[in-house]
């Protein structure tokens, strides 16, 4: 028989409730593990998969405009390359830092001339009937046939009577390992989310 006849009823422990010393401590740091993680992923996730743009200027009027935010996509490229159309985030080979948006026209091997106004790919008039429909009066370098090399990527902004792009030395042909990723979605304005299509 028990010296101590009333028998004490053993503490329920609720959801949430910290009844033993450390406890609270304890939460506290699974707390900041759980925020670690979340920081460690959104960084990978930046760095490798996805980063917010802001578009910069009217070069790209009228499929996109200035002020623009964007979701650029890392991953895109990594199994596979850009692709005609594909509206690229670049960095400029001579400027570390700097970073131009525009559409992708020629492929690795291709010539690429501009001639009475309109592209020409491998002597075939390119049909553009969405964008760049606007006659194109300063052909640049593209004057000439001007053949890319491997892994290079000719590049235009849809408003093309006001576009810094590979018509011109700087940014000339642009490098795979220059571009930084696809814009893919807009995500501002609001009045204009959604995907950014192909052609």
């Amino acid at each position: 028989m028990s010296d101590d006849p009333v028998k004490k009823k053993k503490k329920k422990k609720l959801p949430g409730s910290y009844t033993e010393e450390g406890d609270f401590f304890g939460s506290v740091r699974d707390y900041l593990v759980l925020i670690a993680i979340a920081l460690g992923i959104a960084l990978l996730v930046v760095h490798f998969v996805a980063v917010r743009s802001v578009v910069d200027g009217n070069s790209m009027n009228p499929t996109l405009n200035n002020g623009d935010s964007l979701v650029v996509g890392r991953i895109q490229y990594v199994f596979s390359g850009p692709k005609r159309f594909d509206i690229v985030v670049f960095e400029l080979k001579d400027d570390p830092g700097t970073h131009y948006i525009k559409r992708i026209i020629g492929l690795p091997g291709e010539t690429v001339q501009i001639r009475e106004g309109a592209v020409y790919i491998n002597g075939e008039l390119l049909s553009e009937d969405v964008y760049g429909n606007a006659k194109i009066l300063r052909p640049g370098r593209a004057y000439e046939p001007l053949t890319l090399g491997e892994g290079e990527y000719f590049v235009l902004g849809d408003n093309r009577n006001n576009s810094q792009d590979s018509r011109y030395i700087a940014p000339g042909n642009i490098a795979k390992s220059q571009i930084v990723g696809k814009a893919f979605l807009r995500i501002w304005p609001f009045s204009s989310f959604g995907p950014l299509g192909e052609h």
